[in-house]
C-alpha cells in the first residue's frame, strides 16, 4: 500500500507548478494514469518547451525524467521523495511543437537507502521512443 494517495500526489503536482519557481514549466503536463511503483504522464509539447530548433528542449526532458520519477518513488510503500544521486538520460528522436508525449515512470528497486526509476518518453500517436531517462534517488536511513 502507497502511503501517499494518487489524489495527495495530484496536489503535490499541482502545487509546484502553481509556484513561481522553476518547476511551473510543467504547468501543462497532466497525470494520467498512476499505480503504486508507476506514473504515467502526458505533455503537449508547446513553443514554450522547445529549443532553438524548435523541438523539446533536452534540460526539460531532464526535468520530466526527474519529477515523474519522484512521483513514482512517492507513489510507492514509502512515499519518500528521496534526494537526486545520479540522474542519466539517452536523447533517441525529436518531439515537434504539437506532439503529445507520453512520460512513463516506473520503479524498478527500492532499498533501505535507494530507488532506482526508469521513464521513457514516447510520441503519444506513434509510440515512437524520445528519451529514456535512469534515475537514482537517495532515501535516507531507514
Amino acid at each position: 500500500m502507497a502511503s501517499m494517495s494518487l489524489q495527495s500526489i495530484k496536489q503535490l503536482m499541482k502545487a509546484m507548478v502553481d509556484h513561481s519557481g522553476f518547476d511551473r514549466v510543467l504547468n501543462k503536463m497532466n497525470i494520467v494514469s498512476a499505480i503504486p511503483g508507476k506514473m504515467v504522464c502526458e505533455m503537449k509539447v508547446e513553443e514554450e518547451h522547445t529549443n532553438r530548433g524548435g523541438t523539446l528542449h533536452g534540460g526539460l526532458t531532464a526535468t520530466l525524467v526527474d519529477v515523474v520519477s519522484t512521483g513514482a518513488i512517492m507513489y510507492s510503500e514509502r512515499g519518500l521523495p528521496g534526494v537526486s544521486v545520479d540522474m542519466n538520460i539517452t536523447y533517441m528522436n525529436a518531439a515537434k511543437i504539437g506532439e503529445d508525449v507520453l512520460i512513463t515512470a516506473q520503479v524498478l528497486k527500492q532499498g533501505r537507502t535507494l530507488a532506482f526509476a526508469t521513464v521513457d518518453l514516447t510520441n503519444k500517436a506513434t509510440g515512437k521512443m524520445i528519451a529514456q531517462g535512469r534515475h537514482t534517488k537517495h532515501l535516507g536511513s531507514s
